[in-house]
């Protein structure tokens, strides 16, 4: 479904954008994802993306840097002749009520989670425009819809990351360029491995169950493909009905 196309995923080394790039990977995508700083875990995605029989790079990168995401959309570029896929997916958490919570943490999460995203949008917009198509693919979070306390930092990232979804996608939708948000809910990665055996939480999800990482995937690939050609600015919560 995705041969011949190049897919950039931020954060793609391990957890939900590591399932993504597997999944794309056998879906015939080549693949050149960012990771913050885990270079042996980059390393073991790259030789099981390559493994797939698809061209695959990783790249460190703090996409909270717009010179450092500058500088590596180029070289991505340079390496795999095009993009024509973007998943922002790197993000991070500093969790605290607001009364405790640092102002560089709150700084550093939207700087990461929402900042980032924006940095690499605005790389590939012109490569978009340029090729009159091309998929952008935001990973939210029910958070950002619903809030959470203790987390006003991550929230409002991912609440932002609706916004920027909303207006990307206004934008470039003439041009034939697609922007979507995924907004995942409990899903069972090493961000959430502490919640995993909370048994308040997982009843207060209708299917009584955490979410898989695979899961995110399958519905970023839908999004990736041609079969979501008419659809943009939509948020799909993938959240096993917390949020409905």
């Amino acid at each position: 479904m995705l041969k011949g196309k190049v897919a950039v995923v931020t954060g793609g080394s391990r957890g939900i954008g590591a399932a993504i790039c597997k999944l794309f990977a056998k879906n015939g995508a080549d693949i050149a994802f960012l990771y913050a700083g885990n270079t042996q875990k980059a390393e073991e995605t790259q030789k099981e993306l390559e493994a797939m029989g698809v061209k695959a790079k990783g790249y460190q990168c703090n996409v909270a840097d717009a010179t450092q995401v500058a500088t590596k959309v180029k070289e991505i570029v340079a390496d795999f002749g095009g993009i024509q896929i973007l998943v922002n997916n790197a993000g991070i958490t500093k969790d605290g009520l607001i009364p405790m919570m640092k102002v560089e943490n709150f700084d550093s999460v939207v700087d990461t989670n929402l900042k980032g995203a924006f940095y690499m949008i605005k790389q590939v917009y012109p490569l978009f425009l340029k090729q009159k198509s091309g998929k952008i693919i935001n990973i939210s979070s029910v958070s950002g819809l619903m809030g959470n306390a203790g987390q006003s930092n991550y929230s409002a990232s991912k609440a932002g990351l609706v916004g920027l979804t909303k207006s990307v996608a206004k934008e470039l939708a003439s041009r034939g360029v697609c922007c979507n948000a995924i907004a995942p809910g409990f899903i069972a990665t090493d961000m959430t491995e502490t919640f995993t055996s909370n048994d308040e939480i997982k009843n207060a999800i209708p299917m009584k169950r955490f979410g898989q990482a695979e899961d995110v995937a399958k519905l970023a690939l839908f999004l990736a493909t041609d079969a979501s050609d008419y659809i943009t600015g939509e948020v799909i919560r993938i959240d096993g009905g917390m949020a409905m």
